[in-house]
This record gives C-alpha cells, sequence and structure tokens, in this order.
C-alpha cells in the first residue's frame, strides 16, 4: 500500500525519473504514461527492501520504458513523413548550465538516439548522461554485465562517429543568431536568411500526416530559405497567428498559435559555428499536446 514516504520519495526524483524516461522515448506525453504506472508499481514495494532509492527507481522505469518503446516500433514503422521527438516545453529557469543535461534533451541529440536500438538507447542514456553503474544498469535492462559493456561501447562509438564536432555557441549567441533569422524571414531579407544558413541546412518537418508539412526533408541554403519564406509569407495571411518564443529543449522555439493557446506548430532551431544547419518543425498536434506543461528536467 502506498505510503506518504512512497509518495515523497517518487515525487523528489520525478525530474530525474521524467528525463531519463523521456530521453529514451522522445515522447514527453508518453513519459507522463511511463512514470503513472511505474508510481503504481513503486507504491506496491516495501521500502525496507530499498537501499537506494535513486537507483530502484531508475532501473523500474528503464524497464517500463523499454516495454513502452518495444511496443511504439510498429507505430514509428508505419509513421507517415519523417518521425521527430516530442518538443519539451522548459520551464524559463530551467536552461541549466548542465553542459551534459543540455545536450543530452537537444533535438539535435534525440534525433541521434533514435538511430540506436532500444537497449543501446538506454544504456547510452544510463551511463553517458547520469552515470549509473554498469552493474545497475544492467538490472535496468536485464543483461549481463558483460553485455551491457559491449552495448554500451557499441553505442558510444555510434554516436561518437555521427555527433558532429563543434563548440557550444552561449545562449547570448544563440539568442543572437536566432533573433536575426526572425528578423530575416519576417521580413522577407533573402540575403540575410542566407548569410544565416550553412551550405547544407536541412529542414525536417514532422506532421504524421495530421497538417500540412514537407513529407521529406529539404536539403540546401536555397531551397531551405525558399521555403521558409514562403511559410512566413503564408502565416501572415492567417487570421488570428501568432509567433511566440519558448524554451524547448534548452534551446530557443518558435511557437505558433492561432486564436487559443494549444500551439499549431513548433520550430527549434540547431545553430552550429554560428551557423543554421538543422531546422526541425514539429506539425503533428499529437505531439503539441504536453508543450502545454513546462517540465522540470534533472540528472
Amino acid at each position: 500500500m502506498t505510503t506518504d514516504e512512497h509518495t515523497e520519495r517518487f515525487t523528489l526524483l520525478r525530474p530525474l525519473l521524467f528525463t531519463i524516461v523521456y530521453e529514451i522515448l522522445g515522447s514527453a506525453t508518453e513519459s507522463d504514461d511511463v512514470l503513472q504506472d511505474s508510481y503504481l508499481r513503486w507504491a506496491e514495494v516495501d521500502l525496507a527492501t530499498v537501499r537506494d532509492t535513486r537507483s530502484y527507481l531508475a532501473r523500474l522505469v528503464t524497464r517500463q520504458t523499454l516495454n513502452a518503446l518495444r511496443a511504439s516500433a510498429r507505430r514509428r514503422e508505419d509513421y507517415v513523413g519523417p518521425w521527430l521527438p516530442e518538443p519539451l516545453l522548459l520551464d524559463e529557469n530551467d536552461p541549466s548550465a548542465d553542459v551534459v543535461l543540455a545536450e543530452s534533451v537537444s533535438m539535435a541529440m534525440l534525433v541521434l538516439l533514435e538511430t540506436l536500438s532500444p537497449d543501446e538507447r538506454a544504456v547510452f542514456v544510463l551511463r553517458e548522461v547520469f552515470g549509473f553503474g554498469y552493474d545497475e544498469i544492467a538490472a535496468s535492462v536485464g543483461k549481463s554485465v558483460a553485455t551491457v559493456h559491449q552495448v554500451a561501447h557499441r553505442a558510444r562509438e555510434h554516436v561518437r562517429a555521427r555527433r558532429r564536432r563543434f563548440q557550444p555557441l552561449d545562449a547570448a549567441k544563440t539568442a543572437q543568431v536566432t533573433e536575426e533569422f526572425m528578423t530575416a524571414a519576417a521580413t522577407g531579407d533573402m540575403a540575410g536568411l542566407l548569410s544565416l544558413l550553412a551550405p547544407n541546412v536541412t529542414w525536417t518537418a514532422d506532421s504524421g500526416g495530421k497538417a500540412t508539412a514537407a513529407r521529406r526533408p529539404v536539403v540546401g541554403a536555397q531551397r531551405v530559405a525558399v521555403l521558409l519564406m514562403d511559410l512566413f509569407r503564408t502565416s501572415r495571411q492567417v487570421p488570428g497567428m501568432r509567433i511566440q518564443m519558448a524554451n524547448c529543449n534548452n534551446t530557443p522555439a518558435m511557437v505558433a498559435h492561432i486564436g487559443g493557446d494549444h500551439p499549431e506548430g513548433v520550430l527549434l532551431i540547431e545553430i552550429i559555428d554560428g551557423m543554421i544547419i538543422n531546422f526541425y518543425a514539429i506539425r503533428n498536434p499529437d505531439k503539441l499536446v504536453a508543450m502545454t506543461v513546462p517540465r522540470q528536467i534533472s540528472r
């Protein structure tokens, strides 16, 4: 039976547990479901048998997360167009000084983690982001310690080979580039826009077939600039359209609203060496539901 102590321990660790689940699943709404189910299981645990609450709960939520990830694999195979993780709306005071945490929830890293197998993803997140021991991870994923070592090495090499080498921008520079982009796009300044785009900039839009969006990634500065100009010109003609800035996945994001508070779309920008290298546009309404609730993350 649940007790106040069960609730207190779980609540204290909830930001960390949510972050673990979100980084493995890439979905805030599914993460909420996993945490709810995990809490119900936790409520039945005899606390006298728990030596390390953090390790125990991390193991519990990881097992539930892997079950959810495998259950959703078929849905992702049948998904219409590109699949992107759900944007994560963060508390305004949460653009963390923790560089590892900030990178781990970035859209770029989450997209990269999608290329790993479920076990690789869980092992990488638990080891590289949260620093759990190999024995703790082995218990979480149901593998031997030796196997976990191999999986961790394989996942680490995979991520290292695909992660871009760059000096992370400070928050002020990121905000400056974002503001310059907004000004150029809003005023139709094609030259100004092109000056901010990397030659191989990519536009990826996730609609799930439920909203108007490009079904394939658009690559190249000229093509992406033309798309952006068309998009912003069209948005100015929509009655009640407004664009607000928000902190999503530890980066400035543009959130489009029409009338009410529920967002119509979210646009995140990845900036490397002062140039925009990726646009991630989320249009699927199912993936925007959680955008009304700011989250806290932790490791």
